[in-house]
């Protein structure tokens, strides 16, 4: 199926433009210098048929019409009289002279009308025919003459074909020069794209991005289109690095503030929580409402003390920070958070499903922890009693794969883009129970993505799956 021209490479749709006009004027140049030939060729031909009719109209014997000297060879002529009866006939060729009755009635059939006429002569071709009225014979005769018109189709015959071979060879020349000549002038605009492809290769979107390419100088001439189109790009360039480099530079400030304020917060926060468990502790007696907001005061400093960890883990992670890096066996982990989740959530039913070999990683085994747990507590969280929820770890080629399935409700589709990002929330069939700080699932993926890793999500009604995949220990060796 051939492809819309709109879609065509910019060189090929130049190339062909160009090939195909040079092709319709040859054509037209072809074309006319055929047929000013042909009609020069005829005129001629036609002040031969003019010579051959008078030299035919001069008194001569019975034997020597047609073939006295000065008539062209294959030249044919007869006489009639008024009844339309050949008197005299002849052929001027040395071989035959004589005329077939077939050949003879294709003369007689020209009009006397003072026009040429071009006529089938059996046996013998096209031919170019006058007739005049013969003073040499009874009233009302006539003579026919008819000179060959094989030379006049050969001579054009032969233009054409000369002109289609070196129109075709002209054609694929211009095809060949025009592309290296059309290639050479658009290096330009591929070193303007190329410039753009590298940039878009890019992570522009988080981190420090650094300089960005630009176009060579010598494709910025915007007295050139591509020129003209390099010296934009480079515009734009320059407003993009400006643009990142304020991101980037808001961005740490930001980091550095949750970092700061997530320290300095943490102080406090004990503080409020140790006297709020003291009070509540003292041996006095507390009024039941009293008792009841320092209770209250203690969870929510619990909870507050939580979500400060989170968002100073998250800084750290933004600020990339080196983790910890030691060969671990993913399996005792796997374990060891479904027992916390059985112990946490003992309403659902918890299943482990672990390979026969050892599924080795290099990474920060708290923090690889922590993955476990913020993905199974999620699952235990927004799932109703009596969800069975499955963790796998499997090998895959040089990863280790480990998935946490669920058989609840799942998460709407319009969600599932915005899962792991920060403060995400579900809607009221995976709403955030009591305690939820809304940044475990950010906090999987900043600890994977550090790792090296990716983890994702699928979910529909009666199945959701939350997959982690990290190098095993011998790939990221080999790839550091």
């Amino acid at each position: 199926m051939i492809r819309p021209w709109s879609t065509w490479p910019l060189r090929v749709r130049l190339v062909v433009t160009m090939t195909v006009l040079f092709a319709a004027v040859l054509g037209a140049v072809g074309v006319a210098s055929t047929a000013l030939l042909r009609e020069n060729l005829m005129a001629n031909l036609d002040s031969k048929v003019q010579d051959t009719i008078v030299r035919a109209n001069a008194p001569m014997g019975q034997d020597h019409f047609m073939i006295a000297p000065g008539f062209d060879q294959d030249a044919v002529g007869a006489v009639f009289d008024q009844n339309g009866a050949a008197q005299q006939s002849g052929r001027s060729n040395f071989d035959t002279r004589t005329l077939t009755t077939a050949q003879i009635a294709a003369l007689a059939a020209v009009p006397d009308d003072g026009y040429f006429h071009d006529i089938t002569v059996p046996n013998l071709g096209t031919y170019r025919a006058l007739a005049q009225h013969s003073p040499g014979s009874q009233a009302g005769g006539r003579v026919v003459v008819a000179l060959s018109m094989a030379r006049i189709s050969s001579t054009v015959q032969n233009l054409v074909a000369t002109e289609a071979v070196l129109g075709v060879a002209g054609v694929i020349l211009v095809g060949f020069v025009g592309f290296g000549l059309i290639r050479v002038s658009l290096r330009p605009l591929d070193r303007v794209a190329a410039t753009a492809a590298r940039i878009s290769l890019l992570p522009l979107h988080e981190g420090e991005v650094g300089r960005l390419s630009r176009v060579p100088a010598q494709d910025t001439d915007t007295r050139t289109e591509s020129g003209l189109v390099g010296a934009s790009l480079n515009r734009m360039i320059d407003h993009v690095s400006a643009a990142l480099e304020a991101r980037h530079a808001s961005e740490t400030r930001v980091r550095q503030f949750v970092a700061d304020a997530s320290h300095e917060l943490r102080t406090p926060l004990a503080s409020i929580k140790g006297y709020a468990e003291l009070t509540r502790r003292s041996r006095e007696s507390v009024p039941p409402d009293t008792a009841y907001a320092l209770g209250r005061v203690e969870s929510e400093a619990t909870r507050m003390t939580a979500l400060v960890e989170d968002l100073l883990l998250l800084a750290r992670l933004d600020a990339g920070r080196p983790l910890e890096r030691a060969p671990l066996d993913l399996a005792p982990l796997v374990v060891d958070a479904v027992r916390d989740a059985h112990a946490a959530v003992p309403d659902h039913k918890w299943e482990v499903r672990l390979p026969e070999d050892a599924a080795e990683v290099l990474g920060d085994e708290h923090r690889l922890h922590q993955v476990l747990v913020n993905l199974l507590a999620n699952a235990g969280k927004h799932t109703p009693a009596g969800t069975t929820v499955t963790a796998s770890l499997t090998r895959e080629g040089d990863c280790a794969v480990v998935a946490i399935a669920d058989d609840g409700p799942g998460i709407p589709q319009e969600l599932l883009p915005t899962v792991f990002e920060r403060f995400a929330r579900g809607d009221g069939s995976r709403s955030r129970k009591a305690g939820s700080t809304g940044l475990g699932l950010a906090i999987v993926a900043a600890v994977v993505s550090s790792h090296g890793g990716q983890v994702w999500v699928t979910s529909e009604p009666g199945e959701t799956v939350f997959t982690v995949r990290l190098p095993l220990a011998d790939a990221a060796t080999a790839t550091s």
